[in-house]
């Protein structure tokens, strides 16, 4: 487990970001750049110099718009980038923050946003997209809309994703980057980075803080 600390010029200086293929294989991005630093222990990579939040609409499992920076203003936040049809790190990765945040106080419980952002918004209808997410918590948000957009407001988080493709077996599979990233109550500011092996006890670990706007 690694926690990073990632300054800049980290950022620009580092190799194309490996994106995962859900149920495939790896594939790299050439439009964003890999998060690099200094070691330390934990399972968090701490950000020197935050995200902004994305100035993102899009349309929530209700079919209405849903504003991110109005509704998560002054909130703790994690925001994942994935889609319903994976079949193994995404419903994973939705279901150890679902346990992990069941271990919170009540009122923390409330107060922690869960936004699940589709990559593949062509299959995830504000429908398949609610029922899918309430059978990891009912108080995880989904959204879904126009690509374009997605990947505009992925890639400002140094997250890369690409259109779903239908593979030469029938699979349709989604390219994305399997980062959560965790925005503070105090900021509103992307200040913490979680990869795809992220676990359970990471998170059970790290959220009571989280939820504070503390580093991990």
């Amino acid at each position: 487990m690694r926690t990073t600390r990632v300054t800049v010029a980290a950022l620009a200086a580092a190799a194309a970001l490996t994106l995962t293929a859900c149920g495939g294989e790896t594939a790299k991005s050439s439009s964003v750049k890999q998060i690099s630093g200094q070691t330390k222990a934990g399972a968090a990579t701490v950000l020197d110099r935050p995200f902004s939040k994305p100035d993102l609409v899009l349309t929530d499992t209700t079919g209405k718009p849903w504003n991110l920076r109005e509704q998560t203003k002054g909130k703790p936040t994690l925001i994942y980038f994935g889609y319903t049809n994976c079949p193994d790190v995404c419903p994973l990765t939705m279901s150890n923050i679902a346990v992990a945040k069941k271990a919170l106080p009540k009122a923390d419980q409330e107060k922690l946003q869960v936004v699940f952002v589709t990559t593949d918004p062509e299959r995830d209808t504000p429908e398949s997209l609610g029922a899918w997410l309430r059978s990891q918590d009912t108080a995880f948000t989904g959204l879904t809309g126009d690509f374009a957009t997605i990947q505009a407001a992925a890639r400002s988080l140094g997250i890369g994703i690409e259109a779903a493709k239908k593979e030469a077996n029938g699979d349709v599979v989604s390219m994305h980057g399997a980062q959560v990233i965790a925005f503070s109550p105090k900021t509103d500011e992307g200040y913490v980075l979680y990869g795809e092996s992220t676990s359970v006890d990471d998170y059970t670990k790290d959220l009571p803080k989280i939820v504070k706007g503390e580093n991990p």
